[in-house]
């Protein structure tokens, strides 16, 4: 097993560091830019990612980037692949490979992560390309009987298998398995659908022969439902996710990096504040956030060329404030001080 992705994995999640997530599918952009009364064309999406990447100090906080398949093939006004302008700023270009949940058939309102069907060629060609990780993401839904084992299963044995193609191919692989925030369910709901799929995983990854220092793990915290009336505080928050985390991810794991879906961009940074104040687990905890750090950006970019400026101010803000809660430094003060 290669050395090299070892020390990727460990670099992508450095101290004070963790990833952007710009993968949006076509279909995931065009709900943003219609937010701000863009079109969405392959030119003002290659715009808007070149307003990100550009950023200036970029890689100050930024570890690596994940990208889209249109993104990866992209680049800026002058010609300098986007790649090229991620390595320079001193980010690891990633690329989400999965194509998307679909139906479980025959499970009612559960999903399966699709993509594995020619996945060994399009990793060969992404390691071409200048990718050094990858991500594949799989939605896991609390509901009436749901998750069922079957799902969870069905979802942790295709995701070992695109982590073993990646680690074929000298790529770092991010697992996500992501419980939805979607209904009313607990905490304590949350933390048992979380324990059993990591634990389903982290068999399936074991029998698939990976190497788990050469790997990471993308997961939600531990939150209640959206329509939960037992709604909790960051510092409840915290304790639950780093006691699932204790009970059900392996030390080998080097780092752990949250996604942000269903939390606003201060209480993505203040939650992993409160777990990294906490402390005391074996592995780095950082963030991979798309929405959480760029709606700030988009809106101040707004599709307008001359505001470049500002939407960079607000990505290279957010990334700060998300750098400094990997150490527990953050202080909710530091926003009305930017």
């Amino acid at each position: 097993m290669s050395d090299t992705m070892r020390t990727t994995a460990r670099a992508l999640v450095a101290p004070g560091k963790g990833i952007l997530a710009a993968d949006e599918s076509t279909g995931t952009i065009e709900k943003r830019f219609d937010q701000i009364g863009v079109a969405s064309t392959e030119d003002t999406r290659r715009a808007y990612r070149q307003m990100l990447f550009t950023t200036p100090g970029l890689g100050d906080h930024i570890s690596g980037v994940i990208l889209f398949d249109e993104t990866i093939r992209q680049a800026t006004d002058d010609g300098v692949p986007f790649v090229k302008v991620l390595e320079a700023a001193g980010s690891i270009p990633g690329i989400k490979v999965d194509t998307g949940a679909k139906p479980l058939a025959l499970f009612p309102d559960e999903t399966v992560t699709e993509g594995l069907d020619g996945l060994r060629q399009r990793l060969a060609e992404y390691r071409e390309l200048g990718t050094r990780f990858a991500k594949w993401r799989a939605t896991i839904i609390i509901g009436d009987g749901t998750p069922t084992g079957f799902a969870i299963l069905a979802n942790a044995h295709a995701m070992a298998r695109y982590a073993a193609l990646c680690q074929e191919a000298d790529i770092v692989p991010i697992v996500e398995p992501e419980i939805l925030m979607d209904g009313d369910h607990d905490l304590t709901a949350c933390e048992g659908a979380t324990g059993r799929t990591l634990d389903a995983l982290f068999a399936q990854m074991r029998d698939h022969r990976l190497d788990l220092p050469g790997s990471l793990l993308k997961v939600n915290m531990i939150v209640p439902g959206k329509g939960s009336p037992n709604q909790v505080d960051d510092h409840a928050i915290a304790e639950a996710t780093i006691r699932c985390l204790t009970d059900h991810v392996p030390a080998e794991v080097p780092g752990i990096v949250f996604l942000s879906g269903g939390m606003s961009d201060e209480e993505a940074t203040s939650r992993l504040n409160e777990m990294n104040r906490i402390g005391g687990f074996p592995w780095q905890l950082s963030f991979s956030y798309g929405r959480a750090l760029q709606h700030p950006a988009l809106l101040a970019w707004g599709g307008d060329a001359s505001r470049v400026a500002a939407g960079q101010a607000a990505l290279a803000h957010r990334s700060k404030m998300n750098g400094l809660a990997r150490s527990g430094d953050y202080d909710p003060a530091l926003e009305t001080a930017a």
